[in-house]
């Protein structure tokens, strides 16, 4: 917009503004609209990340209980890395469906509670939180909504 010394700003230029949802997917980009930032993002606490832990670890428990000796350090081992993921600072969801797929094919016994663990809404506060991904993602991906 011009200005002139000591006046207001004169108007007729081209305004473009746009509004992003959680998911970036309500985008409006035009003349005459606003930028607004919808954001619910919650902010993650101490007690939170322990019962991440506590998840974690029952799983932990159920593969150790379960898992056949052969596949039991494997399923441990992907379980660590999917831990790692949803708390990184960019997580990729192709880590997530490797380990859900991984589970599939390994140890279908247990993919329900690796599914139940991924879309868990701590889970996707979490990833929300540190990682930006929205939880609805993970739900639309992994069948949680």
């Amino acid at each position: 917009m011009a200005r002139k010394k000591d006046s207001k700003p004169t108007t007729g230029g081209d305004n473009f503004q746009a509004t992003f949802g959680d998911d970036n997917s309500n985008i409006v980009v035009g003349k005459n609209n606003r930028q607004q930032i919808n954001s619910t993002i919650s902010e993650v606490s101490q007690a939170d990340l322990k019962q991440l832990q506590v998840l974690f670890d029952d799983l932990k428990r159920q593969i150790v209980a379960q898992a056949p000796p052969d596949k039991k350090d494997a399923a441990l081992e992907r379980v660590d890395e999917l831990q790692k993921e949803i708390t990184s600072q960019k997580p990729e969801l192709s880590t997530f469906e490797y380990v859900r797929n991984w589970f599939a094919r390994n140890l279908p016994s247990l993919l329900g509670s690796v599914t139940s663990l991924v879309i868990n809404p701590l889970v996707g506060k979490v990833v929300e939180s540190v990682g930006g991904l929205a939880a609805s993602a993970i739900k639309q991906r992994f069948g949680g909504g």
